[in-house]
């Protein structure tokens, strides 16, 4: 599962980056997400959200869960397996949780760009009217509406380079989270292998004290 949530959130970055500069793909991505926010596609959106939040809270719950349980059972340490499970429910709940914020930056990114997009448009078809435009005081009407348009172009631009420097932040937690990740891989593999050796140990013990109960007995 953590190698799914990896994906996801790769690919979730990989659109972040396509929307954040101008190319022929970021025209593709626009128009695809312009359609699935169509018909069906805002309840399949919402219903997947819903999902991995629903998800995101039960590992949260799962690993208080076992912090509680290991506490309770043996004071403020945890055992190995106990410590293998919290790391793994840790790491993926940081996944989910990070794979909605970056779902909700590609969301505003989205309503930026289009809303940017329309803001130009309009603008583009206000001084095509002023040229046809006689009146002087309709000229100066169409003069201040596009002012107007103007200053919320700027106010436009000024949150996109606010999302912009969010998502490079993002990008560098992205990847401070994959060598957190590997850390705790490696732990993981640790921590089976001391488990293991523990289990091992153990049994050799029983298999000690059986021989030598067998030897009492005789």
């Amino acid at each position: 599962m953590i190698q799914l949530l990896y994906t996801v959130i790769f690919a979730e970055a990989a659109m972040i980056m396509l929307l954040l500069f101008k190319s022929p793909l970021r025209k593709l991505v626009i128009a695809a997400l312009d359609k699935i926010k169509r018909g069906r596609g805002p309840i399949v959106i919402k219903t997947v959200s819903g999902t991995i939040s629903v998800v995101l809270f039960s590992t949260i719950y799962s690993t208080f869960k076992i912090q509680r349980r290991s506490i309770g059972e043996e004071g403020d340490t945890l055992n190995p397996t106990d410590q293998v499970l919290f790391s793994k429910h840790l790491l993926e709940a940081s996944l989910m949780g990070f794979i909605l914020f970056l779902a909700l930056m590609i969301d505003r990114l989205h309503h930026y760009l289009r809303e940017l997009r329309l803001r130009r448009k309009t603008m583009e078809a206000v001084k095509r009217t002023e040229v046809k435009c006689a009146g002087p005081e309709e000229v100066k009407a169409r003069e201040e509406q596009v002012d107007t348009f103007k200053a919320m172009i700027k106010q436009l631009e000024s949150e996109l380079d606010s999302k912009v420097k969010e998502a490079t932040t993002s990008e560098a937690t992205v990847e401070a989270l994959r060598k957190q990740c590997e850390g705790l891989l490696l732990e993981y593999d640790r921590l089976l292998a001391e488990n293991q050796e523990l289990r091992n140990q153990l049994q050799r013990l029983d298999q000690k004290i059986s021989y030598s109960a067998g030897k009492k007995d005789s």
